[in-house]
């Protein structure tokens, strides 16, 4: 109360009422190091409610994490330790970035399918319970976490994955902003959850005459939970919100601000607290609260006995946990990437599939899937096991706990969350798939990524009309540059088979942001001359000019590379010295120093033309007040791809007049003498 009450913002409620439960959870039932927040064999707590942010400080602060009194009092200030909703990596015992409702329940989800593959790469035969890398994810969530469909992607994967390391509890107040939550929600949450499959509790702190907040009942319910090790577990938690504010408590107004100096002190008064006392915590308790650090110890000295043992009887398997951990990559492991014959016709989809198949030997902590793409994505590592219970298994992917290929079902949004939990976890890299059009279903989690610097990949395909016939609904057009918008997401469209190789490369390569590849349905050319190193830096000189004196620039990415070469060609037959740069990534581009940049782009060369199957947005920078952009500023239709592109002007032959009417705004558009 204290903490919202000198901010003047924030969400007081849910951290009233859920504090015996995180307090529980922190004191008594997880296992933890306040000491080493990055601890290999702690539980993971993810407060998908990150709305309720206090509820996680206060545990920090009192368990002795590093935050202070101090700290508590700066809430949602600016260069605090405690902004408004928890940020990862900012604030030591933050394990995911939450607030967007549903996501951090989508994390969890991630974490436990990590722990899982992680066991199976490192102690697959150890029984139940005996591995040093057994441990539980705990997810505090919402009413509103439950009500964001993501909760329902999310939960029904958690339930057919038999996540029994996973526990959930639902603070089930009844409260939400618009107050009242029966205006909106009606169903049986819990019956909605043992529908998913997952084991099911339920603690009623209401059921009484009185309100009891009956922490023994809560404690059974969470050790019934972690002995269930073949389901999720789900615990409905029937709270008041705002517990015990006199006069506000089970109210929308106590769930989003403060409670005012005058609830404040009657509720310190119905707690036998000081009113005219603020951020009060005796010696006495903050040394009864920290002996949590001593338990701590204890469970983390019986671990390291157990890791030890471990990792002396699995010498080459515990070198590689330390590999992994560090996102480090082995010696000569681009030895593996394929290389493709130049004249051949490959998609890029297709060039990535055998990137992955080349890479799985020498990287197993590469792992991933699509949403029910796989064929059409090329994500599945040939001869690699799903990643699924062994009785759901199929004839098409067999597998088990342990396997690699995931499956996420068409469950986009969830497949980001739950990537972005896989990364969070530990050191494997995981990617997913879907077409490029739907990553406006995975927008939140991507921007979330990019807000954590997650190294998640994402693998989207038919990345343009050159779909053809599945028609506008299908094919992007707004999204390269809607995607590139997202601060530190790296959209990678490389133009043939072997910058995808490259592509691949370089994504691995960075360990602090996310990638998206774009990637093509149609065939394309494998052109001579691509460049790993130009491809890493973003951007290069694929094609210079016959005289090595270009009069204009033709900048293109993807499929649209083609488009231009054949453009130069066209030009440099009517007598113009055309360069062909090829731009796979932005970002990349930009990240070079201006000396790297000016050799590709001479600022001297203002005549410059921009292709991409999209919208034109962002090329403007590049091609500047002279320059002209070949783009599709509309819906596409359904035919086939050659056809769209024909009919909508994306030929080499508009790239080419193109090229000439920047010329003519430059005044070098020179005619030719006729007579009168």
């Amino acid at each position: 109360m204290d903490a919202v009450e000198k901010a003047g913002s924030g969400h007081p409620g849910t951290a009233m009422s859920l504090a015996p439960a995180a307090y529980l959870l922190f004191q008594r039932v997880m296992r933890h190091d306040p000491t080493d927040p990055n601890w290999l064999g702690r539980d993971r707590f993810v407060l998908s409610c990150g709305h309720s942010s206090l509820t996680l400080y206060i545990q920090l602060y009192l368990s002795g994490y590093g935050l202070t009194l101090d700290d508590l009092k700066r809430l949602r200030q600016w260069d605090s330790l405690t902004p408004g909703h928890p940020e990862h990596g900012h604030t030591a015992g933050v394990e995911t970035t939450t607030g967007p409702l549903g996501q951090g329940l989508g994390n969890a989800v991630g974490m436990a399918m990590a722990a899982r593959r992680e066991r199976g790469l490192f102690d697959p035969d150890a029984d139940q319970g005996a591995s040093p890398f057994d441990h539980h994810i705990w997810c505090l969530v919402s009413d509103g976490d439950i009500e964001e469909g993501i909760s329902h992607e999310a939960s029904a994967i958690a339930g057919h994955q038999k996540l029994g390391n996973l526990i959930v509890v639902w603070d089930d107040n009844n409260i939400s902003i618009e107050d009242d939550t029966l205006i909106a929600k009606s169903e049986d949450v819990v019956a909605r959850y043992a529908a998913y499959g997952w084991h099911t509790e339920s603690v009623d702190w209401t059921s009484g005459d009185d309100y009891h907040e009956d922490v023994q009942a809560l404690y059974d319910a969470l050790e019934a939970a972690k002995a269930e090790t073949g389901r999720p577990s789900f615990i409905r938690l029937r709270t008041i919100i705002g517990w015990p504010a006199p006069n506000k408590r089970n109210t929308g107004k106590i769930h989003g601000s403060a409670l005012g100096a005058a609830e404040v002190a009657a509720t310190k008064e119905v707690l036998g607290m000081d009113p005219a006392k603020s951020f009060d915590v005796p010696d006495a308790v903050l040394a009864h609260v920290r002996e949590v650090a001593q338990r701590g110890h204890a469970a983390r000295a019986e671990w390291d006995k157990a890791y030890a043992e471990w990792r002396l009887a699995n010498e080459e398997r515990a070198a590689e946990l330390d590999r992994i951990s560090h996102r480090e990559l082995p010696a000569g492991w681009t030895e593996a990437l394929p290389s493709f014959e130049v004249g051949a016709s490959v998609a890029t989809r297709k060039a990535s599939g055998e990137v992955l198949n080349a890479l799985a030997p020498v990287l197993p902590e590469l792992w991933g899937g699509s949403a029910d793409l796989a064929e059409s994505n090329n994500t599945t590592m040939k001869g690699e096991p799903s990643f699924i219970p062994e009785e759901y298994q199929t004839k098409e992917f067999p597998g088990n706990r342990y396997g690699r290929t995931l499956h996420f079902g068409i469950r986009e949004h969830a497949m980001g969350a739950i990537l972005n939990g896989i990364a969070l976890h530990g050191g494997t890299r995981p990617y997913g798939g879907t077409f490029l059009v739907f990553s406006d279903y995975m927008r939140p989690s991507v921007r979330l990524a990019a807000l954590m610097k997650l190294p998640v990949t994402y693998v989207w395909t038919h990345d343009s009309i050159g779909l053809g016939e599945d028609g506008p609904t299908h094919q992007p057009i707004e999204h390269l540059w809607a995607l590139r918008a997202i601060p530190g997401l790296d959209v990678v469209r490389p133009a043939d088979a072997n910058e995808t190789a490259y592509a691949w490369r370089a994504v691995l390569e960075h360990k602090d942001r996310p990638a998206a590849l774009a990637l093509t349905r149609q065939n394309l050319p494998v052109y001579e001359g691509t460049s790993a190193d130009g491809v890493a830096r973003g951007g290069y000189v694929l094609r210079e000019a016959s005289d090595g004196q270009p009069r204009v620039i033709l900048i293109a990415t993807g499929s649209e590379v083609e488009l231009a070469v054949q453009g130069r060609d066209l030009l440099e037959s009517q007598g113009i010295p055309t360069r062909v740069v090829s731009m796979p990534c932005v970002e990349w581009f930009n990240g070079q120093d201006s000396a790297y940049r000016q050799t590709v782009l001479p600022p001297a060369i203002k005549a410059r033309v921009a292709v991409e199957a999209g919208i034109a947005l962002g090329w403007h920078e590049y091609v500047g007040e002279s320059g002209e952009v070949v783009s599709l500023e509309h819906f596409g239709a359904s035919a086939p791809y050659r056809t769209l592109y024909e009919q909508f002007g994306l030929t080499p032959e508009r790239v080419a007049a193109a090229a000439k009417a920047s010329l003519a705004k430059l005044g070098q558009d020179k005619g030719e003498t006729t007579g009168n």
